[in-house]
């Protein structure tokens, strides 16, 4: 490989962002808080018999549908999408600048993964960079694959988990059986049972017993990832979104109103209707089994995300200029900041070690606090940004990428 010219490279300049990403990006931290939220708060992890004594039971239900509806799975598919296009755009703007761009890309992951191993281990357990960058890795492999088979590697990449479940079903393997056991041993020696896992965290007094509990959640999170299929269905959403980068389409919008406006009707006559029977069949223990289950997520999560994403250009499209864009534009410019920030916010707000809010509040409360939390983020971005020109953590992570010193303040030459 060549010599990276640090002379010549550098992060997107202001200049160079386009706002719908931003926008876009912003979006999704906001339903990725809303879909997160009732794991930091502990609901998730209570027995049925628990959120059933509470005052907001039957609001609680209702919400969980409509949380499964429209929010779960969603966000992730439009973050994972706008991973696939920031990729493009890295290579993009390397080879015009003359550089050696993949140099450029595996260093950014690297210090991605290192990010996500601290958020993980440290801080929360539901982490998703380290899956971002280890298979970000991968991405440079499709370079020179065409448009054609970009499209159809990211089809078998969605619809792989169908078949992968339905063979576990056939043959009642169990793949991530010895990752449930390692969980299973932290457990034991830390003293997490079944009784006190929904507890644990809000009668944490010290970050000690928080620590316990993040060890065996990061096994959790691997158990999570392989019984998900979660590596396939992100790396088909990855490549899609490169599908979008190098063609620009976010860039011509206007030019592609008419496939947006498809993307947007047929992704919600497809999702909204199978989204209902995703919803009952979570909400139900997945009565018509694991590949049964799985094929609904695909139907249903995909193509509701993708219309989202179509229906936000459109929006944008009517006009540019609305407020609306450029308020979501900001925290999504800072996504790796705010997402962090999300994680700190929700162990403050419910664990032992902050408030200790967990276990004991509803459902509708949860989602009412998380949408709180990003209007501060929101408010919180817009200010950092009238001073600065990155995020917090998006500074230092350009900096580590770069290997050199970028000047935060404005008003400087960068």
């Amino acid at each position: 490989m060549e010599n990276i010219n640090t002379a010549n490279i550098g992060p997107v300049r202001s200049k160079e962002r386009y706002i719908i990403l931003d926008a876009l990006r912003g979006l999704a931290l906001f339903g990725i808080c809303l879909a997160n939220f009732p794991e930091f708060s502990l609901y998730s992890f209570l027995k049925s018999e628990a959120t059933a004594e509470m005052p907001t039971a039957g609001i609680d239900r209702i919400i969980r549908y409509l949380q499964y509806i429209f929010i779960d799975g969603k966000f992730y598919t439009l973050f994972s999408l706008l991973f696939g296009i920031g990729f493009s755009i890295i290579i993009s703007n390397a080879m015009r600048k003359h550089v050696n761009g993949f140099s450029i890309f595996y260093r950014r992951m690297t210090m991605l993964l290192l990010i996500g191993f601290v958020h993980l281990m440290f801080i929360w357990s539901g982490d998703i960079l380290m899956l971002y960058a280890l298979l970000g890795m991968f991405l440079p492999l499709f370079r020179n694959v065409s448009n054609k088979g970009l499209l159809v590697a990211s089809a078998i990449f969605l619809l792989l988990p169908i078949g992968i479940d339905t063979l576990i079903m056939i043959t009642g393997i169990n793949p991530s059986a010895a990752v449930v056991r390692t969980q299973q041993y932290y457990c034991a020696r830390y003293g997490i049972t079944d009784e006190n896992f929904a507890y644990w965290l809000r009668n944490a007094n010290t970050y000690t017993d928080v620590f316990k509990f993040l060890i065996q959640g990061a096994f959790v999170r691997m158990q999570e990832f392989i019984d998900g299929n979660r590596a396939f269905k992100v790396m088909g959403l990855f490549l899609l979104g490169f599908y979008i980068g190098r063609n620009r389409l976010y860039a011509r919008l206007e030019d592609k109103k008419t496939l947006l406006k498809q993307v947007a009707v047929w992704g919600s006559v497809i999702g909204l209707p199978t989204s209902l029977f995703y919803a009952w069949s979570a909400m139900n223990g997945h009565p018509w089994g694991l590949a049964g289950h799985t094929f609904l997520y695909t139907i249903s999560i995909f193509p509701l995300g993708m219309a989202y994403m179509a229906g936000i250009c459109l929006c944008y499209l009517r006009n540019k200029e609305y407020p609306f864009f450029h308020w979501l534009a900001a925290p999504g410019r800072m996504a790796l900041t705010n997402y962090i920030g999300q994680s700190v916010l929700g162990i403050l707000v419910f664990y032992g070690i902050g408030f200790g809010l967990g276990a004991n509040t509803g459902l509708v409360y949860v989602l009412l606090i998380a949408a709180g939390i990003y209007v501060v983020e929101v408010l919180f971005s817009h200010l950092w940004l009238f001073y600065y020109r990155y995020g917090p953590l998006e500074w230092v992570w350009r900096m580590l990428t770069y290997g050199k010193w970028l000047p935060l303040r404005k008003g400087r030459n960068l």
